[in-house]
């Protein structure tokens, strides 16, 4: 069966091979790109970041704590905090429950938390943010993201859009894009994404 005539919904194997295949060749894409490449999308995404953010004026952004070959969001967040805006990272609670956010500072500790993932100390403010800039596997000009696998973000954004308007930011080297992510109910699509080389826009695009 083509992955276009796959249903989701009904656990087609198919459909499940497709994304994990789709995962692991943008993963090893990633582990190859180089210092210099890193280096731009790190100084991009904090200049970009900041100035989307002055415009947008959110009440708070989140992003998050790299792990492995994510890109780096130090500068960013330092960029933000700078400039007095209120900044989060997620909070995880297992693979099968929407994350969290607490509040965070650079000059604040984090700890591993239940997913290996640095995160906030227990006792920093629960926040909702509105404007988020979002890890990935890999994603399409649709918006659509291929994540871990575990839905934690995707739940996440069900609930935070279901509390009123905020902005998905998914953060990502060039090399990550595909044609088409396959796509299931439940994923939440991305507003925009920020590689090294440009800002794009998915809202509409179906």
């Amino acid at each position: 069966m083509s992955l276009a005539a796959a249903d989701p919904s009904s656990g087609d194997p198919a459909f499940g091979d497709r994304k994990s295949q789709l995962r692991r060749e943008a993963l090893e894409r990633r582990r190859d790109v180089d210092a210099a490449t890193r280096g731009a999308l790190s100084a991009r995404l904090a200049a970009v970041g900041l100035a989307w953010a002055s415009r947008w004026r959110p009440r708070v952004v989140a992003a998050f704590s790299p792990i492995r070959d994510e890109p780096d969001t130090g500068p960013l967040l330092a960029a933000l905090q700078a400039h007095g805006f209120a900044t989060a990272l997620p909070v995880a609670h297992g693979r099968s429950a929407p994350l969290a956010f607490r509040l965070w500072q650079a000059d604040e500790p984090l700890a591993r938390g239940a997913l290996g993932v640095p995160e906030p100390a227990a006792t920093a403010p629960l926040v909702e943010p509105d404007l988020l800039f979002v890890p990935l596997a890999a994603f399409d000009r649709r918006g659509h993201r291929i994540g871990y696998g575990a839905g934690c973000y995707d739940r996440a954004l069900k609930l935070l859009r279901a509390n009123g308007p905020i902005r998905a930011v998914g953060v990502a080297y060039a090399v990550s894009e595909i044609d088409a992510a396959p796509d299931e109910p439940h994923d939440e699509r991305l507003d925009f994404i920020l590689t090294e080389r440009e800002w794009i826009d998915a809202r509409g695009r179906g």
